[in-house]
Order: C-alpha cells, then structure tokens, then sequence
C-alpha cells in the first residue's frame, strides 16, 4: 500500500463512512439544535438585561454587572463541569444537554449584554431629549427611539460573538451530549480510524463556513459608518 492509499484508508475509508455517516448526522442535528437555543435565549437575554440596566436602578445594575463580569471571566468549560459534576452533590441534578445550553446561554447573555449596552450609550443624547421633549416617557424613548438605532451598531460585533458561542457547542462532548464531535470521537473509537473525525470536520466546515459568510455579510450591511 503506498502513502497516498495509505493516507486515503485512514482519513476518507468508504466503509467506514458509510457505517457512521447516520451518527454523524445525528450529531450535526444535535449541535444545530442546541446552537439554535444559545442563539435565540442568549441574545434575548442579554437584550433583557441591557434594557434593565439602562434603568439604572443601583442594586439591580449591581447584579447585572456581578452576572455580566462573571460569565465573561469563567471560561465556559468551567462552567459546564462545575454545573454538571459538582450541582449533584447539594441535590440537583440536570441533564448534559440542559447544562450545556445554560452554560453557553448565559455566556453568549453575558456579551450579549454589553454589546447592547455600548450600544445604547453610543446614541446620542439629543435623541433622548427630543423624544422626551415630545411627551414620551423613558420607556417609550427607549423602546421607540433609541433601542432601533443601537441594535444597528450592534449587529456586527453581535454576529462575531454569535459565531465563536455556537463553536463552543462542541464542550458538551466531556459531559455526554451527544452531539457532532462526541459522534465523530466516538466513531473513531469503535472503528480505528481517523474518518469518522475527517467527517466531522467536514461536517463543522459545512455548518459554520455559511454562518461566516453570512457573518461578513451582515457586518459590511449594518457597518457602524452607514449607521
């Protein structure tokens, strides 16, 4: 067997392709389902939190900051194995899949939250003045006037951290999710060979190139300049 068949068996083997390719794509299904729910939950509440905070009431700012700096500063994996392994002992027990969405969740809120929050500082406060000038109260300035104008400034920076969040879906293979890279291990593991993680990759490559795509998109779209 020369290298180049060598090199072919190990990474691209038809047969082995063809016995897993039904648990890689139930992996890709997996991973595509919880990126999904990080996406919409996360998003939604760093929004929630960010429209809160610019309330500016003390105590609650105060919890909100605590949240934000924490799950900026923990390094999700952390998180994952902290809730999973350690909540057991007081009591609480939650499935790998479930932490792993509210580990990623929170983190992805966490930036969420700032990048709105930038993001409504940076409108101008002659915006505000002339809205309340008109008789609307804070809260319809700040649903009306300025929240549309700072979630264009903030779609950029937003799709960026989007992107690097749902990478992270591929931590729920140290606590058993079953999802694209715990199948492709796995795979690789009953086979002794390398293709169930060559599928894997091209399976992330056929997943995420769109996303970054649409990504470098949405940023020249929405830039801050054409804001």
């Amino acid at each position: 067997m020369t290298r180049y068949e060598r090199f072919l068996d190990t990474f691209f083997n038809p047969e082995v392709m063809a016995k897993y390719f039904p648990h890689i794509v139930e992996g890709l299904l997996v991973t595509c389902q919880i990126a999904i729910l990080v996406v919409v939950s996360g998003i939604l509440l760093g929004l929630a939190l960010a429209l809160l905070r610019s309330y500016r009431w003390t105590p609650v700012n105060l919890v909100i900051i605590f949240f934000v700096d924490m799950f900026r500063a923990l390094p999700p994996l952390v998180l994952i194995l902290i809730l999973y392994f350690g909540l057991p002992n007081v009591g609480l027990t939650m499935s790998g899949y479930v932490v792993l969405w509210l580990v990623l969740t929170c983190v992805l809120a966490a930036f969420s939250e700032e990048i709105f929050w930038a993001g409504i500082l940076s409108v101008d406060k002659g915006q505000w003045m002339a809205s309340r000038s008109t008789g609307m109260s804070y809260t319809q300035t700040l649903l009306n006037v300025v929240l549309p104008q700072a979630i264009r400034l903030t779609i950029p920076p937003l799709t960026n951290r989007t992107i690097a969040i749902t990478k992270n879906t591929a931590l729920g293979m140290v606590i058993g999710v079953d999802e694209l890279l715990n199948e492709a291990t796995t795979a690789q593991a009953f086979s002794g060979n390398a293709t169930p993680l060559m599928m894997g990759a091209i399976a992330y490559l056929m997943l995420f190139v769109p996303v970054v795509y649409l990504g470098r998109y949405i940023e020249h779209r929405f830039a801050w300049r054409k804001a």
